[in-house]
């Protein structure tokens, strides 16, 4: 009988130590989340945009640095557009998509400045409109893979390769996320401490 006793107290023990280690591993691990999360603020508390992101909207916008690249070429402008789109409607194309990546740089901007407000609830779409300028990158990828005869170039290789990573990096990049909500974020809070807000919570709690 004392020897089970003193097995159940050793079992409860070694129980008892695993979970304080777990605890204690989990609680290190938050420290040092959100201590790298601080990276990841300006000096005003705002979430910065990533530099992936940028690269995102020039990938996208890539028809307009092309066609201003070859505005520096005084012998012939058309053959650095037509290395990388030999096809004259997919150039097209590429231009008319690069306009929504324009746009998004602007909504950028005005998430960086806070204002104007009235832009705010596009912002709070940015994660869908690049989601849509993606797909209909891809449908030109498709469209200029159709073109060319299925053949391979290195061009549409990487086109697709980085299409493909920012299809990943828009639904699993955390710190992406979190700067698409953080203007909705400030939103929120503005509205919970306007005064009748306030007011109202504190006639609720007295009645």
């Amino acid at each position: 009988m004392v020897a089970f006793f003193y097995v159940c107290c050793c079992v409860e023990n070694l129980l008892f130590a695993t979970i304080s280690i777990e605890g204690h591993s989990q609680h290190c691990n938050r420290r040092c989340v959100n201590f790298s999360n601080i990276t990841w603020l300006d000096e005003k508390g705002h979430i910065k945009p990533p530099i992936f992101l940028y690269l995102m909207l020039i990938f996208i916008a890539r028809g307009w640095c092309i066609f201003a690249a070859s505005l520096t070429q005084a012998s012939d402008r058309a053959a650095l557009v037509a290395l990388f789109y030999p096809q004259k409607s997919d150039f097209i194309m590429a231009l008319v998509a690069g306009v929504g990546a324009v746009l998004i740089y602007v909504l950028v901007i005005a998430e960086r400045k806070r204002s104007p407000l009235w832009l705010r609830p596009m912002f709070n779409q940015l994660k869908w409109m690049l989601l849509l300028l993606l797909l209909v990158d891809g449908a030109l990828l498709v469209e200029r893979t159709i073109n060319a005869y299925y053949l391979y170039s290195w061009s549409t290789g990487l086109d697709a390769l980085f299409l493909f990573w920012s299809f990943i990096y828009l639904f699993q990049s955390k710190r992406l996320n979190h700067y698409f909500s953080d203007w909705k974020n400030e939103e929120e809070y503005e509205d919970a401490v306007k005064p009748d807000n306030l007011e109202s919570k504190v006639g609720n709690k007295g009645g």
